[in-house]
């Protein structure tokens, strides 16, 4: 049996959750103190080989671009502990105002944050 497909969205999701908890980023705080959200805008999933059922996977993630309101995450899946690619991806969010949905800056401190732990291979 394979995973089913929708379901690498939802890893992709969970990776991107454990990126900004690396960093640190209190994203539920800044949520509350803004009423400023990310709204998902774009997605892309390539397939390269199933995830079987039960298999443990780990999920790389790194943000490639930052602009005024957007960032750009890629993504990758993998076997735990080896190398043998399974999707790559790609997820855009932008800042978006959650009372009038209208695009926002980015927070001055997570562009901080990001840009020191992705240094010369970010865009912006």
């Amino acid at each position: 049996m394979i995973v089913f497909n929708a379901h690498y969205l939802t890893y992709f999701d969970t990776a991107i959750t454990e990126y900004f908890r690396a960093l640190p980023y209190d994203y539920r705080g800044r949520v509350a103190r803004t009423s400023e959200d990310f709204h998902t805008v774009r997605t892309l999933v390539e397939y390269q080989k199933p995830i079987s059922f039960d298999e443990d996977i780990e999920v790389c993630v790194r943000t490639s671009r930052l602009g005024r309101s957007s960032i750009s995450f890629l993504l990758e899946i993998h076997p735990q502990g080896r190398d043998d690619l399974r999707a790559t991806g790609e997820v855009v969010w932008v800042n978006a105002d959650q009372g009038t949905h209208k695009s926002a800056a980015l927070p001055g401190e997570l562009v901080e944050k990001i840009a020191v732990l992705e240094g010369a291979k970010l865009e912006r």
